[in-house]
């Protein structure tokens, strides 16, 4: 994995954002649960959407990022994974070295303690067009990487649900954007695929998808 920068060469930073994925397990997603995923194997996605947020005097809102990986086992007991990401092609070279640092856990944050002690390698590293919504209701999340990379979900329902609230947990055990206060809204995938980075997924519609908010500051943890 990707060295630490030196703590004095870091600047302060935060960043606060949307997060969602979808992958191969049944829903609601094991992960979250700490527990290994659904027959012992996962292809999964994960999305990032940054809101606020900056890098030292660089300004990083509006900035997006997708996380391709698949593992057998659990992801918090004894599993590395490999994984592969895509940033923004529409960062500038400052926020582009930004991003790069921030999500292979170089400087701090949440991911400098995810990182570590849970990935392995990394496959692939490449800036491109990544379209991200995410409904300000929750109703629908969704991301796009030109042909290669399609995924999303929306909240979970039922007969016996209000369709006026969403289904949400709090305080998970297995966090992927780490300890957190926010909610974990519940979905299912739309249906996905992706081929790219060393990883390939076809997923049918009605797999795990969920949404948690992400608020991360460094250099510190």
């Amino acid at each position: 994995m990707t060295d630490q920068v030196s703590a004095a060469a870091v600047p302060e930073w935060h960043i606060k954002g949307d997060w969602f994925d979808e992958c191969t397990c049944n829903s609601p997603c094991p992960c979250t649960f700490a527990q290994p995923p659904t027959g012992n194997h996962c292809e999964v996605l994960w999305a990032y959407r940054i809101t606020e947020g900056h890098y030292g005097k660089t300004p990083m809102a509006g900035l997006n990022v997708v996380l391709l990986s698949g593992f057998d086992g659990n992801l918090w007991a004894d599993t590395k994974i490999d994984c592969g990401f895509f940033f923004d092609a529409a960062a500038d070279d400052d926020q582009r070295d930004a991003l790069v640092k921030i999500f292979t856990g170089q400087v701090g944050g949440w991911m400098s303690q995810f990182v570590p002690a849970h990935v392995k390698g990394v496959t692939g590293i490449e800036f491109a067009r990544i379209e991200l919504e995410i409904e300000d209701n929750l109703e629908r999340w969704n991301v796009r990487v030109d042909d290669r990379v399609e995924a999303g979900g929306a909240p979970m329902s039922g007969p016996t649900s209000d369709p006026t609230k969403l289904l949400q947990s709090f305080n998970p055990p297995g966090s992927e954007v780490g300890p957190t206060e926010a909610p974990v809204t519940w979905g299912k995938g739309n249906g996905g695929y992706w081929s790219a980075l060393g990883f390939q997924a076809t997923i049918p519609a009605g797999q795990a998808s969920k949404h948690i908010p992400f608020d991360w500051f460094g250099p510190g943890r």
